[in-house]
């Protein structure tokens, strides 16, 4: 009788034996770090980003998707720049939004077993090989994070996002949960966590839920405009050799 497959790829066994030689974490530091300065290369000057997290799965006509298309021409018209994962469906939406109204649009892509690929609606991107960089780029130029509904890896970031700012590791900024009707059942379990005093009330003031995007693009642009003053844009400085 034959031997099944291993579900798991050869490839991706090492990661479950455990500590390796010292010569296998000195590669995997040196990949990792050569990750980021190829990030910091490509997004140096994207400008300020809002971030919009969600489900790659939704389609052009879904109503998630529409509205994440309105998010990123709102988004372009504040003057900021939309950054996503890059992929399909809520991603793509976003970059849409702003790639066809004049905005600039930014997408962090990563590599999958099934080849996600970017969207077509990108000025600027980067292929992530790792989830750890790539959560980091989609926080590190942001000041405010729109949440559509999504799967698993949204809820990673959001709660990822939820804890920085929780803890105060990055400022206050504002992180919008959108769709009622998708997010109401988590945010029950917010409250279930405050009552537990797993977390503290006011951790409860940290996310805005909301079907509105006019709702939610204001509070980001209160925020916005009440804690930062725009500067004239200084000399680039070509430190990693950047790219324009």
């Amino acid at each position: 009788m034959k031997t099944s497959e291993p579900i798991i790829p050869k490839s991706e066994h090492v990661y479950l034996e455990g500590p390796k030689s010292r010569s296998y974490e000195l590669q995997f530091t040196w990949r990792v770090f050569k990750e980021f300065i190829r990030a910091f290369r490509t997004l140096h000057f994207v400008g300020p980003c809002i971030t919009v997290f969600g489900s790659a799965r939704f389609k052009e006509d879904h109503e998630y998707y529409k509205c994440a298309q309105e998010f990123g021409k709102r988004i372009a018209e504040l003057g900021f720049t939309v950054m996503t994962g890059g992929g399909p469906g809520i991603m793509e939406a976003a970059n849409r939004g702003a790639y066809e109204n004049g905005g600039m649009s930014v997408g962090c892509n990563i590599e999958l077993p099934f080849e996600q690929v970017h969207n077509k609606y990108l000025h600027k991107y980067m292929t992530f090989k790792y989830f750890f960089t790539r959560k980091t780029m989609l926080v590190k130029y942001s000041y405010a994070f729109i949440i559509m509904p999504g799967g698993f890896g949204t809820m990673d970031e959001l709660f990822e996002i939820l804890t920085l700012v929780q803890t105060k590791v990055i400022h206050g900024f504002p992180v919008v949960l959108f769709s009622k009707k998708f997010y109401n059942p988590l945010i029950k379990v917010f409250n279930h966590m405050a009552e537990e005093k797993t977390i503290s009330p006011e951790d409860l003031n940290l996310v805005l839920l909301t079907d509105d995007v006019q709702e939610a693009m204001e509070h980001i642009r209160k925020y916005i405009q009440t804690n930062y003053v725009v500067k004239p844009r200084q000399p680039r400085r070509w430190w990693f050799f950047e790219k324009n």
